[in-house]
C-alpha cells in the first residue's frame, strides 16, 4: 500500500484523523467530563433575567400576559424554551454560527475565539455551531442590540440592512403587526445568548473603562 502515492495519502489520512479525534473529542471529553451541564432554571438562578425580556412586559403588557403570564423566572423560562424550538425549527442556525472559529481572522471581526465555558447549558443541545458564514455569529448576540431592531429586523430585514438576504418573518407577528407569542420567545432567546458570560454586554471590551477592560455585570438581583 505504501508502494504507491495514493497508499501513502490514504495512510497519512487516517493518521490526522486520528489526531483530529483525540485533540477535538477524546481531548476535551477527559477535561470536562467532570464538569455538570446547567439547567435553563439554574442559569435562570445564577445570572437573572435579562432586561430585554422585562422590556417586552413593560412595552406590550396586555399581549405579553396572554402569552406568558407575569414577568418572572418560569415565564422566562418557559420564553427561553420556546424560542430556542423555533431558533432550530427556522433553521436559523443555517446562516447564523453560534461559533467563532480560530480561522479567517473571525476574532477581528466577531470577537474572542469562542470558548468551552460558552456551550456548558442544556440549551446547546443540539449544537448550534452553524453551517457556513452567512449572517453574523449570534454566539454572543445578547444586549448589542436593542427589542426595537431585532422587532424591525424579524418583520422586514431590508429595511434595516439592505444588503441583507435573511427572509421575512410576518408569523412571528399578529394581525396588527405587534410580536406574538413566537416572536417575544425568539426575541428573548437571541437577547439571552452570551447573557450569562462575565464580558456581558462588554464582549469585545468597549465598556466605560477602555478597550480591552472587562466589567462585571452582576444580574443576579435581576427576577
Amino acid at each position: 500500500m505504501l508502494e504507491s502515492k495514493s497508499g501513502v495519502f490514504f495512510v497519512a489520512g487516517l493518521v490526522f484523523f486520528g489526531i483530529a479525534f483525540i485533540v477535538m473529542g477524546a481531548l476535551p471529553y477527559t477535561i470536562y467530563r467532570g464538569i455538570p451541564e446547567e439547567s435553563v432554571s439554574e442559569m435562570i438562578e445564577e445570572h437573572g433575567i435579562v432586561p430585554e425580556f422585562v422590556e417586552l412586559a413593560e412595552k406590550f403588557p396586555t399581549r405579553f400576559e396572554e402569552y406568558f403570564g407575569t414577568c418572572d423566572s418560569d415565564s422566562y423560562e418557559a420564553a427561553l424554551r420556546r424560542g430556542h424550538r423555533i431558533y432550530i425549527g427556522e433553521a436559523c442556525w443555517h446562516c447564523h454560527s453560534q461559533f467563532i472559529r480560530p480561522v479567517s481572522m473571525e476574532s477581528s471581526r466577531w470577537g474572542p475565539v469562542s470558548h468551552a465555558r460558552e456551550y456548558n447549558n442544556e440549551l446547546q443541545r443540539p449544537v448550534l455551531f452553524g453551517t457556513r458564514r452567512v449572517g453574523p455569529d449570534l454566539s454572543r448576540e445578547a444586549g448589542r442590540r436593542s427589542n426595537d431592531w431585532h422587532i424591525a429586523h424579524f418583520y422586514k430585514p431590508v429595511d434595516i440592512v439592505p444588503s441583507s438576504v435573511m427572509p421575512e418573518y410576518p408569523w412571528f407577528f399578529d394581525e396588527d403587526g405587534y410580536p406574538n407569542r413566537d416572536g417575544m420567545a425568539i426575541i428573548t432567546y437571541v437577547q439571552w445568548l452570551g447573557s450569562w458570560l462575565e464580558e456581558y454586554p462588554y464582549y469585545l471590551g468597549e465598556g466605560p473603562n477602555g478597550a480591552g477592560a472587562v466589567e462585571s455585570i452582576d444580574m443576579s438581583g435581576v427576577k
